[in-house]
C-alpha cells in the first residue's frame, strides 16, 4: 500500500496525514505516524536505495527515473498509436496499441492491493485508457483488413466490460467479413438485452447502424484492401494469347509473287528455284534468330500475371 501510494504521485512529495488515511483508512492506531517511519524504513531496504524515498517538509516523496515506470511507458505508446492512427496509419498504430497492452500483467492494474484513496483514482484511469486502447488496436486492426483472428479477443473484451457498446459493434463487424451474418446479429441482441436490463437504454447510434448495414448485407462493411487485392494494377500492360501457328500446307510451294503481309514466324523456306540474295531473315550458323518484339516481352509478363 506504501510503495503503491507513493507510486501513484511519483516525484511528488505525499503528506504524512494521506498516507496514514490510505494505509489505516479511518480509524488509524495511535502509533500510526511510529508505524509509518518504520514501513518508510524498511521500503527504502527492499527497493536497495535508501535515497529512493525522500523526507520532505509535508511527507515524502519516491524518486522515479524516466522510463522505470510502466504506467509511464504505457501512457507514450498509446499516445503514439493514437498519433499514428490520425495520421492515417493503421499498421504503426497496432503496432503501438500492442506495445502498450504487452505492459500489463493482470486484467486491472493494482489488483494487489486495495482501492484507497490516490491508488483507486490512478487505478481507474489506467483501466480506462487500457479499454481504450484495446478497442483502438482492434478498430486498426479491422481498418487493415483483419477479422477472423480478432473474434475471441473480442469476446474477451465483451465479457469483460459488457456494458460498452464499441466491442459489440466490432464483434460483429468481425463475424460479419467472416461470412458469420447469423452469429453477428445474435450479438446485436445480446448486447441490447444487457443494455436494457442493467440500464434500462437502448443501443446507441453507431450500435443501431451496425444492426442495419448487416441486416442489408451493406458492402461498405468488407475490408476496402479486398477489391483492390482482387484487381489487377490500372498499370499492367495487357496480356495477349500466344499465337497460335497453323500447321505447313502439304504439297508443293505456292507459286506466283510472295504476298505482302507481315513476316511469318520462324526463317522463311528457300526454295530451289529462288535466285539472288539471301533474305534478311537468314543468319550464319551457329546464330540464333532475334526474338520478335511481340513475343519477347509477352512471355515474359506471364509470371507477373500468374504470381501477383
Amino acid at each position: 500500500m506504501l510503495l503503491a501510494t507513493l507510486l501513484c504521485h511519483a516525484n511528488e512529495a505525499v503528506s504524512r496525514d494521506r498516507l496514514i488515511d490510505t494505509l489505516w483508512g479511518e480509524r488509524p492506531p495511535r502509533s500510526a505516524g511510529d508505524n509509518l517511519r518504520i514501513y518508510v524504513y524498511h521500503l527504502r531496504r527492499i527497493l536497495g536505495d535508501e535515497g529512493r524515498i525522500v523526507r520532505r517538509v509535508y511527507g515524502y516523496a519516491l524518486e522515479v527515473r524516466p522510463g522505470e515506470l510502466d504506467a509511464d511507458t504505457f501512457t507514450e505508446l498509446s499516445d503514439r498509436g493514437l498519433a499514428a492512427r490520425a495520421a492515417g496509419d493503421p499498421a504503426a498504430a497496432s503496432r503501438s496499441f500492442g506495445g502498450a497492452l504487452a505492459l500489463w500483467r493482470g486484467g486491472t492494474s493494482f489488483a494487489e492491493v486495495p482501492r484507497r484513496g490516490p491508488i483507486g483514482a490512478t487505478a481507474d484511469a489506467l483501466d480506462e485508457r487500457r479499454e481504450v486502447v484495446a478497442e483502438s488496436r482492434v478498430e486498426a486492426e479491422l481498418s487493415l483488413g483483419h477479422s477472423g483472428e480478432l473474434v475471441g479477443e473480442l469476446r474477451r473484451l465483451v465479457a469483460a466490460n459488457p456494458l460498452r457498446e464499441k466491442p459489440y459493434a466490432q464483434l460483429m463487424l468481425a463475424l460479419y467479413r467472416g461470412g458469420r451474418r447469423a452469429e453477428a446479429l445474435d450479438v446485436y441482441r445480446r448486447a441490447r438485452r444487457v443494455l436494457v436490463e442493467e440500464l434500462g437504454l437502448e443501443p446507441g447510434p453507431e450500435l443501431r447502424a451496425m444492426e442495419a448495414a448487416v441486416l442489408n448485407g451493406d458492402a461498405a462493411l468488407l475490408p476496402s484492401s479486398r477489391s483492390s487485392a482482387s484487381a489487377p494494377p490500372a498499370s499492367a500492360p495487357p496480356v495477349l494469347a500466344p499465337p497460335v501457328l497453323a500447321p505447313p500446307a502439304s504439297g508443293p510451294p505456292p507459286s506466283g509473287p510472295p504476298v505482302s503481309g507481315p513476316p511469318p514466324f520462324g526463317p522463311p523456306v528457300s526454295s530451289p528455284q529462288a535466285s539472288g540474295p539471301p533474305a534478311p531473315e537468314s543468319l550464319a550458323p551457329g546464330l540464333s534468330a532475334p526474338e520478335s518484339p511481340a513475343s519477347g516481352p509477352r512471355r515474359a509478363r506471364f509470371p507477373d500475371v500468374l504470381l501477383r
